[in-house]
């Protein structure tokens, strides 16, 4: 934030969880991350969590030990070692849902993944490009457990409304999905060359004018660099997609913190203690 009341949105940057834990020392920052932050209620259930705070500093200990191990076979998939396949080769997600006595993969999901019917792979699948299980298990083990236990971040919604949480002067973590946001920036990704999509360097610098007339009807300064960067789609090596995606997920994050867009969290018990909540996701979505 500006002086002035403002924001100024610089260029992404590769960093470290070491890097990210000093920014976390920081007062009054909000930290945004691109993965799954809590449980399936179904899965909750059965493993006898009440609330994913107390469980995030219990795994990896005790009769957690093997939480942050994905399961090489399907015979040591467990309620404490969910995660799954170690690699690749016969394996299935139904694995994970026997294994766990659920009865369908949709267990696997949490209220917030299946708006509009619309879902990614479940938490604890390992595998694929469009898997999000490795980051939520480097995520929760890298950075969530020393931000909560030595530093003390608050984690929306569990901890509390945002206003709140960032009223106290902690950093606050939140789940974010770029996805949601795209429409709002209109970033289009448009057809070019017959291919289309964030994946797609040419269709992530033709969304440039609408993303950059849209930072500027929300009086958002960039630096010089950034503003290179959306212009030329954000270049051509394989972080292009990830630098595109983080820059929409600090837009994002804006909105909600200027009331642009709602925080979206239901104040079903079950979200607000075991599932989380995607920030920004509208849980009129769910009805629809």
């Amino acid at each position: 934030m500006r002086a002035d009341g403002g924001y100024f949105i610089d260029s992404p940057q590769l960093t470290t969880p070491h890097d990210l834990l000093d920014r976390a020392s920081e007062p009054s920052t909000l930290i945004g991350f691109d993965f799954p932050i809590g449980l399936p209620a179904k899965y909750a259930l059965i493993a006898e969590v009440s609330s994913f705070p107390a469980a995030l500093s219990a795994f990896g200990t005790g009769p957690w030990a093997s939480f942050f191990a994905p399961a090489e076979t399907r015979a040591e998939i467990a309620v404490g070692r969910p995660f799954y396949p170690h690699t690749p080769g016969g394996t299935s997600r139904r694995h994970i849902v026997e294994a766990l006595g659920l009865s369908d993969t949709i267990d696997l999901y949490r209220a917030c993944e299946i708006a509009n019917g619309r879902r990614a792979c479940p938490l604890f699948w390992t595998l694929g490009g469009n898997q999000v299980g490795k980051a939520a298990l480097a995520g929760w083990k890298d950075f969530l457990q020393p931000a909560r236990e030595v530093i003390g971040v608050g984690l929306w919604p569990f901890d509390g409304s945002l206003e709140s949480l960032m009223a106290r002067g902690r950093a606050v973590v939140v789940e974010t999905y770029p996805g949601d946001v795209y429409r709002y920036v209109g970033a289009t990704l448009p057809r070019v060359d017959g291919l289309r999509g964030k994946r797609h360097q040419p269709s992530r610098a033709a969304s440039a004018v609408t993303l950059l007339n849209h930072l500027r009807e929300e009086r958002l300064e960039i630096s010089k660099d950034l503003l290179e960067q959306i212009r030329g789609g954000f270049g051509t090596d394989r972080l292009g997609e990830d630098k595109f995606d983080a820059v929409i997920g600090v837009i994002g994050m804006l909105a909600v913190l200027r009331e642009r867009r709602p925080q979206g969290a239901p104040t079903s018990p079950t979200v607000q203690t075991v599932e989380g909540w995607i920030l920004g996701r509208s849980a009129a979505e769910l009805s629809r």
